[in-house]
């Protein structure tokens, strides 16, 4: 029998004995479907975004929203920060008050514009990463709010290295290379990345 929560890699955070038992689809007994499962609803979260009234991403209400809508048919805790440690993020019990910070340091970047519309769409998206607020799904959620924020500045959404960072592994190497770049504060390598 397939554990469907055994990564072949390491690309994603691995989930609590709890948050596993909150998967929802009760069918699920496959890695694939999993993922399925996950695409689909990540999509219905991509068309609910795009059809949004308001188009603030810069606001806590709307990045838990998202996160609910890409993965909360799939997950009862989505949209919901996590409550445990990871071998990746801040301590749980930071998340809150970190979130609050990244959006008023990002909303300071857009009126004094201290970057361009890119590096500041990135630079959010990065901080999201290091933060990593919810149990799982964030890198994919991070990357959706750098594509609609940079929208909303005025650009195009990113290339993301134009594959599935969700299936590719080399361009899932590249990415993380890019991340861990910018941990170091070189943000050039994800600049170059996410319009590759």
């Amino acid at each position: 029998m397939s554990d469907i929560f055994e990564e072949p890699d390491d690309a994603a955070t691995p989930l609590t004995e709890e948050e596993k038992r909150d998967l929802i689809p009760t069918h699920i007994t496959f890695r694939r479907e999993l993922n399925s499962a996950e695409q689909e609803n990540i999509a219905k979260g991509e068309d609910w975004a795009a059809r949004r009234k308001t188009k603030d991403v810069v606001d806590e209400k709307f990045i838990t929203v998202l996160h609910r809508r890409m993965f909360g048919d799939v997950w009862k805790w989505a949209g919901k920060y996590r409550k445990s440690e990871r071998n990746i993020g801040i301590e749980a019990w930071k998340i809150p008050m970190e979130m609050r910070n990244l959006l008023e340091d990002v909303r300071v970047w857009i009126q004094k514009q201290v970057y361009s519309p890119d590096e500041i769409a990135l630079r959010f998206h990065h901080r999201l990463t290091v933060i990593h607020p919810f149990p799982n799904g964030n890198g994919r959620s991070a990357r959706l709010l750098a594509d609609l924020l940079v929208e909303q500045l005025g650009g195009k959404r990113f290339t993301w290295g134009k594959g599935s960072l969700r299936d590719a592994g080399d361009l899932r190497k590249r990415y993380r290379a890019s991340l861990r770049a910018a941990d170091g504060h070189d943000i050039a390598p994800l600049l170059e990345f996410a319009r590759s």
